[in-house]
């Protein structure tokens, strides 16, 4: 599986979201521009001792990362999608995208692809979760479907 951030800004869901990527070994790909460094001592507070089993790719920008897999292998996670991540069939080549912290994805990239938007149900009152959170949400449903490959 693959987890990709497009733009993160806050360190320390980054750092949460590198953890639960290096304890179910997903790959967590960063599209630039981040709004920290990698080295940010925040960041790796978050992800602890867990980095040396991370494994992380960075991207320069979102059309550099698109240029590199298949188009019927993501998924994006918005607010705005139709169809509930738990009825997705996911792949272990599958790619979960998420947007940044204060404006999500892309709005022409949602728009461009409408039938790969998902989100998580949620009260209407509230904006949304915590990235972090809702990484972890999609995430350990995808593992789920697969029976959890390498896990025990």
């Amino acid at each position: 599986m693959n987890v990709v951030l497009v733009e993160p800004e806050i360190p320390p869901n980054t750092g949460n979201i590198s953890r639960t990527c290096a304890v179910t070994g997903t790959v967590l790909h960063l599209i630039e521009p981040l709004g920290f460094s990698i080295d940010e001592r925040h960041l790796r507070r978050a992800g602890l001792d867990y980095w040396e089993h991370l494994k992380l790719v960075t991207h320069s920008n979102l059309e550099n990362f698109f240029r590199n897999i298949p188009e019927e292998n993501f998924w994006l996670l918005t607010t705005k999608g139709t169809r509930s991540y738990t009825d997705i069939t996911y792949s272990r080549d599958d790619y979960i995208i998420f947007g940044k912290e204060t404006a999500g994805l892309p709005s022409e990239l949602l728009a461009a692809h409408p039938e790969r938007c998902i989100r998580i149900p949620m009260g209407e009152k509230v904006r949304s979760l915590n990235l972090s959170n809702a990484v972890a949400v999609v995430l350990y449903e995808a593992l789920r479907q697969q029976g959890f490959p390498g896990m025990d």
